[in-house]
């Protein structure tokens, strides 16, 4: 049977598909060394190797994960060639699971590159890809049966990984990622967020890895599986790690965690294995129980995906069937001079103050145009898309008719977009469904064709079906088409508002595709405009609108759409309604904007946030630097700028992300904001005059060479006025010990993010306990918990950069 065959067996509820366990927990008792690189073991010590894979054979695991989880560019910097420690791996794996005999699978350990991606961090998403690119490729070539992605963060990353196994090799992939407690990516993502992302991306399986033991896994295994109907795998830990001897070991016992795990398999795993602790008796236990146990559980397809879904990077939103969403229509430059102006001398905070004011005013999707005639549109449009993402979470729709720039941005897009849009036409029918099925995504689908758009609603209905028709081709369902009736003006045609309704309805009653609209097209060269389209598109939402491409700035637009789900029962106890409740002059407003309080002119209200605090609150660093700059030149004193907008800025968005309404994308896109403003608040003093806040020493012990969150934590620190002694990654204790002591400094930060450099954490503590009196510690790191921090004597633990500041303001103060 093939590879593609027993997984179709294992995914199907057949079958139980078991993988390995932990490897470097199984190396480190064969004399690992913290700090030195796992990987090299292929080529040293491939018998020691080989014996692991083989006590998990022994112990009934079908799949072997190669010793190649960190065997990428970014991360792996030794002597020998990454070819080579590949191409071993796989040779080792594959001799052990032809020696154990039946129908054994060899799959391609991926780890993360162990750097953050733009904007969050300063790696290029393209570099992630040739990394990974660059492993699957060797990997597979030299024989991998399957490309398992694992312990992934960053859905951004993740992304980057999946497409260069899909790209690079025809093998299934299995991607998995690791949760932090409070059950999101370190970028924020939630398990629905992954799931529409990997779902668009057509993985092979998705699933859970690392970050805590099965019965904590047990309820985002269960949301899981109601997020998507793809083979569930799970690799736990064997619990949380604790100290003891010096050592690191994990709390949960084989068969205690065999029938943990079989809980994951109840609430539909299929695919289930171990992470750091693991051991061949905690498989062997696992194969004992469920193999004789009850067969998988897998979700029906259709009770999982009769829905459309699109998403951020870190957020997940439905364009429901039975209510209706706002899609902004702001930043496009079809009749705005402002923003073809910008678009054309890259003036990106100009877009970036669209995307905002959209946000805030509650669309729920933005529309992203960039077609100006003489703009390089791929490029311009691929930019644009980042840009936007890196300031808001709300998901987009990429809007454009050409298709290389397309392509461009739906490749760099952090999340499945929604596509504006596919038309009937045989050219958009070949060119822009495979990417849509390649990139994931739902789409816009225009009814026209060759012939224009039909007159009546039966005629825009058939170009309906026949664009959906041509999708399942391309593996993509009626849930992935999103219908655009398309709106003409009565202006033009009288009979067009009847005619897009019956159309609109038809669609919903006989394709089951959710349904959109440009809605102030029916408006045009018609006067007051705004009353009509709000009139209309009053009419469109009563029979059945799912998507209104619309200005959320418009007072009547949205009161519209308030006053309707009010009316309906959608606004449950008519909140949403009774928060935004127009003004009473809204009436006879005709400009279509929202309506202002008075205020003379130049005045500020006393509880109106300045520009500037605005700026850092979005991430907008350009305008924070000359809003800033504005300040200072117009007399207010450099320490009211910071002690007023910058600080100020600053605390609420820590606010945000310690109650989990902002994440750290955004938290460290506000933090080089408010840098930003700090640099032109420091120009404006003398070099002593703005005195740091104090001194913290941050490191990652000896023998890890993990440093994401450490730089998280530096950056944070620095732009809330602390100055950072970072010393790096792989740091010996002597070399923290001396400069805590020549620095003066009250509090140091250590981190570690592997179990096998733990040691060298608390070896570091007890030397800064001794040595330097005064000196406070705090720990971090995936592998660490409040509980473990303690037991190695650390003063702090610290779960994060924000609540690294929160302590050093504490301590330092």
């Amino acid at each position: 049977m093939s590879t593609n065959n027993i997984l179709a067996d294992s995914f199907s509820g057949n079958r139980i598909l078991f993988l390995d366990g932990g490897m470097g927990t199984q190396l480190q008792s064969k004399g690992l060394q913290p700090g030195e690189t796992p990987e090299t073991w292929n080529l040293t010590r491939p018998d020691d190797i080989r014996a692991v894979h083989e006590s998990y054979l022994a112990s009934g695991a079908d799949v072997v994960y190669t010793n190649t989880f960190g065997a990428n560019r970014a991360k792996y910097h030794g002597d020998i060639p990454l070819s080579d420690i590949i191409e071993s791996a796989i040779s080792i794996a594959r001799d052990a699971a032809n020696a154990a005999g039946g129908e054994r699978f060899v799959a391609l350990d991926v780890g993360p590159t162990g750097r953050l991606l733009k904007p969050a961090g300063d790696f290029e998403f393209d570099a992630a890809y040739d990394a990974f690119a660059e492993q699957v490729s060797i990997g597979a070539k030299a024989g991998a049966d399957i490309v398992a992605i694992e312990t992934i963060s960053d859905t951004y990353e993740l992304k980057a990984a999946v497409l260069a196994a899909k790209e690079n090799s025809s093998l299934p992939v299995i991607a998995t990622v690791a949760l932090g407690n409070d059950g999101r990516l370190l970028t924020g993502a939630d398990v629905e967020c992954v799931a529409a992302i990997l779902e668009g991306l057509r993985v092979d399986a998705i699933g859970l890895n690392c970050g805590f033991g099965p019965d904590l896994m047990l309820p985002f295994v269960k949301r899981l599986a109601r997020a998507t109907s793809r083979p569930l795998a799970v690799k736990p830990n064997a619990g949380l790690p604790k100290a003891e001897d010096g050592r690191t070991k994990f709390t949960v016992g084989p068969e205690d965690f065999a029938k943990d795990v079989q809980e994951l398999v109840k609430a539909g795993a299929t695919i289930v294995g171990g992470c750091c602790g693991t051991s061949p008796d905690h498989i062997a236990a696992l194969s004992r129980l469920l193999k004789s146990g009850e067969a998988a559980h897998v979700i029906p397809r259709d009770a999982v995906l009769s829905r459309t879904v699109i998403a951020s990077g870190s957020r997940t939103l439905e364009i429901p069937f039975n209510d209706s969403i706002i899609i902004g229509e702001r930043i496009n430059p079809t009749g705005k001079k402002k923003l073809k102006a910008a678009l054309t001398e890259g003036d990106v905070a100009y877009v970036l103050r669209e995307a905002v004011s959209q946000a805030e005013a509650g669309a729920h999707v933005l529309d992203v145009n960039v077609g100006v005639p003489g703009l390089d549109e791929p490029t311009v449009l691929t930019s644009t898309v980042q840009a936007v993402q890196s300031v808001t979470d709300l998901p987009l729709q990429i809007d454009t008719s050409n298709t290389e720039a397309l392509e461009r941005a739906l490749r760099s897009y952090n999340g499945k977009a929604l596509v504006n849009s596919v038309n009937g036409k045989e050219e958009s029918l070949s060119s822009v469904l495979p990417l849509v099925a390649k990139y994931g995504g739902a789409v816009v689908a225009l009814t026209l064709d060759e012939s224009g758009i039909p007159e009546t609603a039966e005629g825009r209905f058939e170009i309906a079906r026949k664009i959906v028709t041509r999708g399942l081709e391309h593996g993509l369902t009626p849930d992935d088409f999103v219908i655009d009736v398309l709106c003409l003006a009565v202006s033009a045609e009288p009979s067009s508002a009847n005619v897009i309704l019956d159309a609109m309805r038809l669609v919903r009653e006989r394709l089951g595709c959710r349904t959109c609209l440009g809605v102030s097209n029916i408006s045009f060269g018609l006067p007051s405009r705004p009353f009509l389209n709000a009139t209309f598109y009053t009419l469109a939402l009563n029979a059945g609108l799912s998507a209104g491409i619309i200005n959320p700035l418009s007072a009547e637009m949205m009161t519209a759409y308030r006053a309707y789900r009010a009316l309906t029962g959608k606004d449950a106890q008519c909140a949403e309604w009774i928060e935004h409740a127009p003004a009473p002059q809204i009436a006879t407003m005709p400009s279509g904007e929202r309506p202002r309080e008075p205020k003379a002119k130049n005045e500020k209200r006393f509880d109106e946030p300045s520009e500037l605090f605005n700026s850092i609150r979005h991430g907008f660093k350009i305008d924070a630097a000359a809003q800033a700059k504005v300040l200072l030149s117009g007399g207010k004193p450099p320490l009211a700028v910071i002690g007023e907008d910058i600080v100020p800025a600053l605390e609420t968005v820590g606010r945000g992300f310690e109650s989990g309404t902002i994440f750290l994308p955004q938290l460290l896109m506000a933090a080089d904001a408010a840098g930003a403003a700090f640099d032109e608040v420091r120009s404006a003093l003398p070099a002593d005059a703005v005195a740091d806040k104090g001194k913290v020493i941050l490191a990652t012990v000896k023998g890890d060479i993990h440093d994401i969150g450490k730089n998280i934590c530096r950056a944070l620190l620095e732009n809330y006025g602390f100055k950072v002694i970072d010393l790096g990654r792989d740091v010996p204790p002597e070399t923290i010990v001396a400069a805590a002591k020549r620095e003066q400094v009250h509090l140091v930060g250590l981190s570690a993010l592997m179990t096998t450099t733990v040691g060298f954490m608390e070896e570091t503590i007890r030397a800064l306990h001794a040595e330097v009196p005064g000196c406070e510690v705090t720990v971090g790191g995936a592998v660490l918990t409040a509980e473990y921090a303690a037991s190695i004597k650390a003063d702090h633990y610290t779960k994060d950069a924000m609540e690294l500041v929160r302590l050093a303001e504490k301590v330092l103060a």
